[in-house]
């Protein structure tokens, strides 16, 4: 399994190609939070939460990096795009490589995103979401699909599942730093080039997207780092750095 979770992140950074599967393209800037991270080609997103500092996941960790703000069409200059390179970024220090748990990190900028309609934060949770509740996942991940145009911001809706559902999926493999979301009978989910993307439910940012068996796999639903469990340390290391 591990080995299996190892090729699905290794598809994660490097695979240029990859979109959400089973969902809609985004109404053309609703997702103003979400970010491409980009070193010469986009790899991963990741989420404006405030001006001047980005949440992505742990496992889509270079040293250097660009942000790219207010995009939609991925391969097309719409005149909103911002460009901002990194001037830190910061793995959580419990963040394990090995079983992917704390899979959550935060990009400093160089200098502040100018907020406007193409371009604004995210809120951070200051309480875990209930099981069930609907969120929407975005990103210009693998779409697995001939028809969808992934070069343009994919979004899709999904429940929350139960803690006891994701550990049956993964059995012994889920921690308290993760939770799943989608559909059990497979078909809609996350996949290679979202990781670090977010999982934003009313309003607020409860995950970052993570890992899982395959994509839109019966009985694999994505799973996601739990921000409401680490928003602690994303705000410590905001006030702090």
């Amino acid at each position: 399994m591990k080995s299996l979770i190892f090729v699905l992140l290794l598809g994660a950074v490097f695979a240029e190609e990859d979109k959400i599967v089973g969902g809609y393209e985004c109404t053309k800037h609703s997702q103003a939070h979400q970010v491409s991270l980009n070193s010469g080609y986009h790899f991963c997103g990741g989420s404006l939460v405030s001006k001047d500092w980005v949440v992505s996941a742990a496992h889509c960790y270079k040293s250097v990096l660009r942000v790219r703000l207010g995009e939609h069409h991925i391969r097309v200059n719409e005149g909103t795009e911002q460009y901002i390179s990194s001037s830190s970024v910061i793995r959580h220090p419990n963040y394990s490589s090995y079983n992917i748990n704390n899979d959550i990190m935060l990009i400093k900028l160089t200098k502040p995103a100018t907020l406007n309609q193409y371009v604004h934060a995210v809120a951070l949770p200051t309480e875990c979401a209930a099981d069930a509740t609907m969120c929407t996942v975005s990103g210009w991940g693998n779409t697995m699909s001939s028809v969808a145009d992934g070069d343009k911001l994919q979004c899709l809706s999904l429940p929350i599942l139960s803690h006891a559902d994701c550990a049956n999926s993964y059995p012994g493999m889920i921690t308290q730093s993760m939770f799943c979301a989608g559909y059990l009978e497979g078909g809609k989910d996350s996949c290679q080039g979202d990781s670090g993307g977010p999982v934003v439910c009313n309003g607020v940012l409860q995950g970052v997207v993570s890992w899982g068996y395959g994509c839109a796999e019966r009985d694999h639903p994505g799973v996601y780092a739990k921000v409401c469990v680490l928003s602690g340390w994303v705000r410590d290391t905001m006030a702090n750095y």
